[in-house]
């Protein structure tokens, strides 16, 4: 089943090094180029649902000033769910690609 963009994101976010949640969040932002702005709840609520799943895990932990900050890392099923996906989209992309060059070529 295709991933949700918010969902597909967060594990790029997470595919390059372990990140704390406002390092994804911030992340996600970039990589969307401002497209995507998850709310916290939004994030954690994902989170929790990929741990669940076994698609990544809790890399360490830190406390910073006072308050715990968690580093999450994909998993192998994570990285390849992402890989798989990735797969799937850029084949999407490219059918999609042809159809329009052709329709162009017969407009033009």
């Amino acid at each position: 089943m295709p991933l949700r963009e918010p969902t597909f994101l967060i594990l790029a976010a997470l595919a390059g090094e372990p990140q704390h949640g406002y390092g994804v969040l911030e992340d996600v932002r970039r990589i969307s180029e401002d497209r995507v702005r998850l709310q916290p709840g939004t994030l954690y609520g994902i989170l929790d649902r990929l741990r669940g799943d076994g698609l990544i895990e809790v890399d360490h932990e830190e406390v910073v000033a006072s308050r715990l900050r968690r580093y999450y890392r994909l998993t192998t099923p994570g990285l390849d769910l992402l890989s798989a996906e990735t797969d799937r989209l850029h084949r999407n992309a490219a059918a999609a690609d042809r159809r329009l060059r052709a329709r162009l070529a017969v407009s033009a």
